[in-house]
Parts: C-alpha cells; structure tokens; sequence
C-alpha cells in the first residue's frame, strides 16, 4: 500500500508511483509501520540538502610575486651527444650490429634448412657475414664481433649447400 505525503490519499495499485491528485511522489507503507503507526518514509532521493559555502577563500597579503619569465637563449657552445663522446679512462662501445644480424639470419636458416631457408636466409647471413668480418679487421676499434661474424657466415654457407641437397633430393624422389 501507498500513501501521498501531501495529501494522504492512499493507493493499493503497486503500479503508480505519483500521487494522482497533486503529483507528489508517493511513499511505501511498510510492514512495520502498518503495525506500530509510523509516518510513511519516501523510498526516493533521501541525499542530504545543498550546503551553500560562506565567501571565498582569501589569499595571503603578503606573497611575493615569482621572478619574470626569461625567454629560452641557445647555449653558444655545441657540446655532442653524450653517447658519442668517449669518456676518458673508459674504452669506447664496438659496433656488433652486422655480426649479430648475420648470426641472427644463419640460426633461422639452420632451422629452416628443410624447406629451402638456406636459399634465402643462409646466403643473407653469409654476405652479411662477410662484411662483418671486413670491418672488424679493418677497423677493430669501431667494429667488433669478428667471430660471431665469421660463425654466421660459415652457418650460411653450410645451409644453402644443404638447402641444394635437399631441393636435389626433393626433385629426384
């Protein structure tokens, strides 16, 4: 059962919600308030109302202004990228990126020798090789990884010469 607080009429429908003679939105009469008398409680918004604040907060009197913004000004001497500059006492990184990518290139054709990965990773692996190599004995002091180098470009080799045989053998069976 419902009841208007405006006006008290009450309502059995459990379909309307709204007073039908003034609007108001109706309140449920609960078990409890049936038995002891209670005054019916609104089931809708019950948030607390809108406090509204005194004035403003005030700053303080007595702050001092920041400094006045500088534009930016260009430093006039170049100083190069801290990457590039050897620091003294420490010996300066050698470069391993061809000798890596050769590596790289030969293990994928190692593990592809079976469907002709020594064809078209094998002999990337073994140029590459080569150039890695050339470059750690023409300059060991920028280049490294000579071995690593000379190790992918055997690999390669190795692999397209079984990626032949296993193309041979394909074609003849």
């Amino acid at each position: 059962m419902k009841t208007c607080p405006k006006c008290g009429q009450s309502y059995t429908d459990a379909n309307i919600n709204f007073c039908l003679n003034d609007g108001e939105l109706l309140s449920r009469l609960s078990e409890s308030s049936d038995l002891f008398n209670e005054p019916p409680t609104i089931f809708a918004d019950d948030s607390p109302p809108t406090v509204i604040m005194g004035s403003a907060r005030e700053t303080r009197d007595n702050w001092q202004p920041a400094a006045p913004i500088v534009p930016y000004q260009e430093n006039q001497t170049y100083r190069p990228p801290i990457d590039r500059v050897a620091i003294p006492g420490f010996p300066q990184a050698r470069n391993h990126t061809l000798p890596t990518i050769s590596m790289i290139l030969a293990i994928s054709s190692i593990l592809l020798v079976c469907c002709a990965g020594g064809i078209w990773l094998g002999v990337p692996a073994a140029i590459i090789g080569f150039i890695g190599m050339r470059n750690a004995d023409d300059k060991p002091q920028l280049y490294g990884g000579r071995g690593m180098a000379l190790g992918g470009m055997i690999i390669g080799i190795i692999t397209f010469f079984l990626s032949l045989v296993f193309l041979l053998f394909g074609s003849i069976s």
